[in-house]
């Protein structure tokens, strides 16, 4: 069976809170969506639902994309001493995140790619976006651009929930490293499964929880509509207007 998005069904929590964020669409312009959320929250799988129901029933022109093409590339990032800061607001190209939000209203506009899979900006996978009816941008490093997001949500979860999420997509990329020598996580298939599970704990306990308790988890009192998750990314509640 094909899937379209008619086949969708998007379940009453995303239901209602689509209802909720066409009342804050402007007239004869780009509506810009901001989604953000910890690390492992599941803001690429939630930013690609949400697209699907705002395109019915008015078949709206949609676009979704990524902050993480905003991030500095590695050679970068070494040379300032960022590595390990990697989604922290200082890894981010700001000005060119907001050079791209508030030009899309008005023309084509390129928005950069990123790869999870060689952790890096990859040229190949930047795209031109033209003046959409809809565009949804997900990722970190939004706080700063709130005022040019015309609606904005935060993907709320348990700090253990959104370990255990870090730590599956991790193993998955891990895993896939296997067969991809050129994968970022290839430099870790030295270890067995149980201390790749560790090293994988060890980064959200390093690096991930710190910029989310730090930098992340204040943008709650920036959002809109803030959408509680549950263990399993069910949508457990929604608080806004």
């Amino acid at each position: 069976m094909t899937f379209t998005d008619d086949d969708f069904d998007p379940g009453e929590g995303l239901a209602d809170l689509t209802g909720k964020i066409r009342s804050l669409r402007p007239d004869g312009s780009t509506f810009i969506i901001g989604i953000t959320g910890s690390v492992a929250a599941g803001k690429s799988t939630f930013a690609t639902a949400l697209a699907t129901v705002l395109r019915r029933p008015e078949r709206s022109a949609v676009e979704v994309a990524a902050t993480d093409g905003f991030l500095l590339p590695n050679a970068v990032l070494d040379e300032r001493g960022l590595t390990l800061r990697k989604g922290f607001p200082e890894s981010f190209d700001v000005e060119a995140m907001a050079a791209a939000l508030s030009s899309v209203r008005k023309g084509c506009v390129t928005f950069p790619g990123y790869s999870h899979v060689t952790y890096d900006i990859d040229p190949g996978l930047g795209r031109s976006i033209d003046q959409p009816d809809i565009l949804i941008v997900e990722g970190l490093g939004l706080g700063p651009h709130r005022s040019l997001v015309d609606a904005f949500i935060y993907l709320d979860a348990d700090e253990a929930h959104l370990e255990a999420w870090f730590v599956k997509r991790f193993m998955g990329l891990w895993e896939a490293a296997q067969s991809d020598p050129g994968s970022f996580y290839a430099r870790f298939r030295n270890l067995d499964r149980p201390a790749a599970v560790e090293f994988a704990r060890s980064v959200w306990t390093a690096i991930n929880l710190p910029n989310l308790r730090e930098h992340i988890a204040p943008q709650r009192a920036l959002a809109d509509f803030v959408v509680r998750k549950g263990h399993d990314h069910e949508i457990a509640g929604i608080v806004g207007s």
